[in-house]
């Protein structure tokens, strides 16, 4: 158990759990992209150790791009993306897989997908570490999905609770 600013978080998913999803997530993608050249852009702040670990267990050529969008508030999503560092890689013509640490309403990724389709992507695929269905406020078609779960905030392996708890190498749901 830790606490972080008066929240109480136990143990949800185990490192050794994490870490066997994302090497089925990165065998997948390297199957479907054996013959091809992706980009895959990470979603900053969260992604940045889910990213690292799926690259390391990806044996396709590929490049990584990092962009930054935010729309939460502590534990609530704001409803209302901001980007806060732009894309600057050519997308036209090329095969895009958005990586991101939780869709959750699905708000932002809606937006980043919008705005690499207008980028001429020849493609865009997402794969998220979690996704949480349940709370899910637009349509999209999640195809590399690690890990579903329920209605919980959480945090750790990347994900934070007010800035803090990024570095728990479980995941955490507040209890």
């Amino acid at each position: 158990m830790v606490t972080i600013d008066n929240l109480k978080f136990e143990v949800y998913i185990p490192e050794a759990e994490i870490k066997q999803k994302v090497a089925e997530v990165a065998a997948r993608i390297n199957k479907d992209y054996a013959d091809r050249k992706p980009i895959l852009i990470a979603v900053l702040n969260g992604v940045f150790i889910f990213a690292a670990d799926l690259v390391r267990n990806l044996t396709i050529e590929h490049q990584i791009h990092f962009a930054k969008v935010a729309s939460y508030s502590g534990t609530e999503s704001t409803g209302t993306v901001k980007e806060l560092i732009g894309l600057s890689v050519p997308l036209a013509g090329r095969d895009v897989i958005v990586v991101e640490d939780i869709v959750d309403t699905g708000n932002t990724m809606y937006h980043v997908l919008e705005r690499l389709k207008d980028r001429g992507a020849k493609s865009v695929e997402i794969c998220t570490l979690l996704s949480k269905p349940s709370h899910r406020q637009v349509d999209l078609n999640i195809k590399y999905c690690a890990i579903e779960v329920p209605d919980k905030f959480i945090l750790g392996y990347g994900l934070d609770y007010n800035g803090q708890g990024r570095n728990l190498r479980d995941i955490y749901a507040a209890v």
